[in-house]
C-alpha cells in the first residue's frame, strides 16, 4: 500500500491558523480521517485490498485494488463491483453519524464545548461528503447507481451534470453565509469542491473523447 501527502495541506493549515481556527481544523482533520477508516474497513470487509492511501488537506482519501472477479457478476447494467463501490463510500459518512451519535447521548469528556464541537463536526463530515458532487461520497454513490441503472456512459453524463450544478447552487449559499458568519472554513470548503469539480471536468471531457471514439 502506497502512502502520500498532499502539500496543499500546509497552506491550509496556515490559513486555518492565521484565522485562529487551528483547534477546529485539528478535529476536523481528526474525524476526517476517521471517516475514510470507515471507508477502508468497509473495503476490506468487501474483499477489496487498499492500493493507495493520500493525506488530503481535508482528511484521507483510498483506492482499492480491483479484484476482476467482482466484473464477472452482472447486476443491471453495472456488475457487483459498483455495489460494493456504493457501501464503501456509504461507511464513511454513516462512521461520522454513529460518532455524532455517540458523543450526543454519551458525556464521557470532562469539557462540554468539545464534545458538542465533535457532534456538530461529525454531522458536518457526514453531510458534506453525501453531497452529489463527484468524486465526494454522495457523488460516488450516485454515479454507482445511475451506472447500474443507465450503464457507464449515462451515468458519467448525468453525474457530472448534477456535480456543476450543486456547485453553482453550494456557491451562492456559500456566498450568502460568507456575508453573514464571516467563516473563513465556508470558503475554503467552496474552494476545495470547485477544484475538485474542475478536476473531474477535465477528466470528464476526456471520457467523452474515449466513448465517443469507441461508438464511432
Amino acid at each position: 500500500m502506497n502512502l502520500k501527502i498532499n502539500f496543499k495541506i500546509i497552506f491550509v493549515i496556515i490559513l486555518f491558523y492565521l484565522s485562529k481556527q487551528i483547534e477546529i481544523y485539528g478535529l476536523i482533520m481528526l474525524f476526517a480521517c476517521i471517516h475514510e477508516l470507515g471507508h477502508i474497513i468497509s473495503g476490506i470487509i468487501l474483499g477489496l485490498k487498499p492500493k493507495r492511501v493520500e493525506l488530503m488537506p481535508l482528511g484521507l482519501a483510498v483506492s482499492f485494488k480491483v479484484d476482476a472477479n467482482n466484473y464477472n457478476k452482472k447486476i443491471g447494467k453495472g456488475s457487483l463491483l459498483h455495489i460494493k463501490k456504493m457501501i464503501i463510500a456509504i461507511a464513511g459518512p454513516l462512521t461520522n453519524f454513529v460518532l455524532a451519535f455517540i458523543f450526543c447521548k454519551i458525556n464521557f469528556l470532562p469539557i462540554k464545548n468539545i464534545q458538542e464541537d465533535i457532534v456538530y463536526i461529525n454531522l458536518l463530515i457526514g453531510i458534506f461528503n453525501l453531497l452529489p458532487i463527484y468524486p465526494m461520497d454522495g457523488g460516488r454513490i450516485l454515479k454507482e447507481i445511475l451506472h447500474i441503472k443507465m450503464g457507464s456512459k449515462q451515468s458519467v453524463i448525468h453525474t457530472n451534470e448534477i456535480s456543476n450544478i450543486c456547485i453553482i447552487v453550494l456557491t451562492a449559499l456559500a456566498s450568502i453565509a460568507i456575508y453573514y458568519f464571516k467563516n473563513v472554513s465556508i470558503l475554503l470548503i467552496i474552494v476545495y469542491l470547485w477544484i475538485l469539480v474542475i478536476m473531474e471536468n477535465k477528466k470528464y471531457k476526456m471520457q467523452m473523447r474515449i466513448y465517443n471514439a469507441i461508438e464511432k
